[in-house]
């Protein structure tokens, strides 16, 4: 699950190397919005995806199952 978050920190990097220097946050109108909004939704995918590649807990991959207790079967006799 770690590899996703990784995965998806390094293509929003990307993006942001190639599409950032393109955009001008300062231009009036629907570009400067555009551009804006744009950063912002990339922040909050970068931020997104670093919290929760911090925060992960160990030991809930899905791949890992968790060790129960063998259940034990207990027989019951009815006299009747």
């Amino acid at each position: 699950m770690k590899q996703r978050y990784i995965l998806c920190l390094l293509v929003t990097g990307a993006l942001i190397y190639y599409g950032a220097p393109r955009m001008s946050i300062f231009a009036e109108g629907l570009q400067g919005t555009f551009a804006i909004s744009w950063l912002v939704l990339a922040t909050f995918v970068v931020a997104g995806n670093l919290a929760a590649l911090l925060y992960t807990p160990k030991g809930t991959s899905k791949g890992k199952k968790l060790k129960s207790k063998p259940v034990r079967k207990v027989r019951s006799r009815s006299f009747g």
